[in-house]
């Protein structure tokens, strides 16, 4: 039976915090392949680079890990409708039958899980695995993932800095060439 960890996230842009995520789950928790699931629409109503180009530039994020890691774009089948992890989830057990689920999240976001839609839903479904990210410690978790995020991404590239080095070359590349986050 393969082991999925989901891995979503609004990946606007993603960075290099996110591919060590995905690297550290795969090399310390029994699962097979991470799935980086981009939102579609966020349920709080950020705003968002076009789907489409958060999902290319989440495959330029993961193709390093190409061999155990891929990027899916369930949620664009889910309709217009804003990301629900629960649906999410759901969707993704339909489309990958006697498949185990695990769903990554980060430790910051443990204090907002109680807002999540059917969060007990979503933990039978698919056990959380908790990564650590600095400032957010959890306990008998040895490492901390540095603490960088989209936000100060985002505000670098508003700047007209570089994105360099917090988002992977491929994705500064393609920020870049496609104008985004100006």
């Amino acid at each position: 039976m393969t082991t999925y960890a989901i891995f979503g996230g609004s990946f606007n842009p993603p960075h290099v915090a996110h591919q060590m995520v995905c690297l550290y789950v795969l090399e310390t928790e029994p699962v097979d392949v991470v799935l980086v699931v981009p939102t579609f629409r966020h349920p709080f109503d950020k705003q968002l680079a076009a789907y489409e180009h958060r999902l290319e530039m989440a495959r330029l994020a993961i193709a390093p890990l190409a061999d155990r890691a891929a990027v899916s774009d369930i949620e664009r089948s889910l309709g217009g409708e804003a990301s629900l992890t629960l649906h999410t989830l759901e969707a993704l057990a339909a489309a990958h039958p006697g498949a185990s689920l695990r769903l990554i999240i980060g430790s910051d976001i443990l204090p907002e899980r109680e807002k999540w839609y059917r969060w007990e839903d979503i933990e039978r479904l698919a056990p959380p695995i908790v990564v650590a990210r600095a400032g957010f410690p959890v306990a008998g978790a040895p490492v901390e993932l540095p603490a960088i995020s989209s936000t100060e991404v985002r505000a670098r590239l508003a700047r007209g800095e570089t994105g360099l080095p917090l988002v992977p070359r491929a994705v500064s590349a393609y920020i870049q060439a496609h104008g985004l986050y100006r």
